[in-house]
């Protein structure tokens, strides 16, 4: 079989392969290949709820997953597109004291990191989503800029925008092993031959 080179090797074509491939190639790395054995999205992906949520106890999480939110805004308009992103923002309801004072601690983290969230009462929070029953909940903590999206479609679309940057998608490519040089791995043995490659994500 013939034998194969990439500047960057991605092993699976879920939302995290297909993403990783999208901002190597929008940042100007060229000779970017990306391997799936089935068709895109059809592993962990494909079952993912969609829920968009970026507050977590961790500054770089955040960071990251706001990062994530400002690229669904603009997807669309970069590739033609579309997938299913409702900006329809998320509530942490507290139905106790003691739950309304750690929505107020989170709120203050949130603040912290540069991430827009508010406390706002029961009344507030039905008004939102008339399905709560607001008797006995002492306020909530909203997030207006969480979410959800079809995963399968964005995956689709995040690719999209990884061919439109110069990666190759490859799908249909079982990788079977790899060889391993001074603990690194120096080839990757597929089902259509070889990859050589200075580095390789899986």
């Amino acid at each position: 079989m013939a034998t194969h080179s990439a500047k960057h090797l991605i092993i699976g074509g879920g939302i995290i392969g297909c993403s990783i491939a999208y901002h190597l190639t929008k940042n100007g790395e060229k000779d970017v290949v990306l391997l799936e054995k089935a068709s895109l999205t059809e592993g962990a992906t494909w079952h993912a709820a969609g829920l968009v949520g970026q507050l977590r106890s961790s500054r770089n999480t955040t960071r990251m997953l706001k990062r994530s939110v400002a690229m669904y805004d603009s997807l669309e308009a970069e590739t033609g597109m579309a997938f299913d992103w409702k900006k329809v923002g998320s509530l942490r309801l507290a139905s106790t004291r003691e739950r309304l004072l750690e929505a107020k601690r989170l709120t203050t983290m949130a603040r912290s990191f540069d991430l827009e969230m508010e406390m706002i009462t029961a009344e507030e929070a039905k008004n939102l989503f008339p399905y709560i029953d607001a008797n006995g909940l002492e306020g909530a903590a909203f997030i207006p800029s969480d979410g959800h999206v079809d995963p399968a479609s964005l995956c689709q679309a995040i690719a999209a925008g990884a061919r439109k940057h110069g990666a190759q998608i490859r799908q249909g490519v079982k990788v079977d092993d790899f060889e391993v040089t001074d603990g690194r791995i120096s080839k990757v043995l597929t089902s259509e031959g070889d990859y050589e490659a200075e580095t390789v994500v899986f």
